[in-house]
C-alpha cells in the first residue's frame, strides 16, 4: 500500500494525521468499541521523545523554530505482515499503540468497519470541536469602523 492509497475515501496521510492530533479521551473510547484487537509483534515499542515544531509568519514567511513538542511513536506488524505506525502528540503509549493498530488495520479488509467505528466519528468530533472553538472566538470579535467627517 502506498501513502496515497485511499480507504473509504480517506487517505493514509489523513487518517494518520487524524489519529496523531486526536485527544486521547476522544480516540480511546472509540477504539475500545472495536471488538477485534488483533495480535501483533512489535517492530518498535512505544517510545517518548520530542520534536521541534517549526512555523512561518503568515504561512509564507521564513521558517522559524516555534518550540518543542512531546510525541510518542511505535511500529508494529500484524500476523499477516501488515505494518502500522503510530505517532501521537503527548506521552500516551497506549494511544500510540492504538494508532499503530488502527493504521495497520486500515490497510486490510477491516478498513470499512474501522472507518465506521473510529475514523468517521473521530473526524466528526474534531470538526465539531473546531467549529465550537471558532464560534467562541467569533463571539469576541470586535468590528471597528470609522466615520469620516469632512466636506461633501
Amino acid at each position: 500500500m502506498t501513502e496515497q492509497m485511499k480507504s473509504n475515501g480517506i487517505t493514509r496521510q489523513e487518517w494518520m494525521g487524524l489519529l496523531a492530533r486526536a485527544p486521547e479521551d476522544a480516540m480511546m473510547p472509540l477504539w475500545d468499541r472495536v471488538a477485534y484487537h488483533p495480535s501483533f509483534k512489535w517492530l518498535r515499542r512505544p517510545e517518548i521523545g520530542g520534536v521541534m515544531v517549526r512555523g512561518r509568519a503568515g504561512a509564507i514567511g521564513a521558517p522559524f523554530n516555534l518550540g518543542e513538542m512531546t510525541v510518542t511513536r511505535c511500529s508494529l506488524a500484524l500476523e499477516d505482515g501488515t505494518v502500522g505506525h503510530g505517532y501521537v502528540q503527548g506521552r500516551s503509549k497506549s494511544k500510540a499503540e492504538a494508532a499503530a493498530l488502527i493504521d495497520a488495520l486500515m490497510q486490510t479488509e477491516a478498513a470499512d468497519r474501522l472507518t465506521e467505528l473510529v475514523i468517521t466519528p473521530l473526524k466528526t468530533q474534531m470538526q465539531d470541536t473546531r467549529k465550537a472553538r471558532a464560534a467562541k472566538a467569533a463571539a469576541t470579535k470586535v468590528e471597528f469602523f470609522t466615520l469620516v467627517r469632512g466636506e461633501d
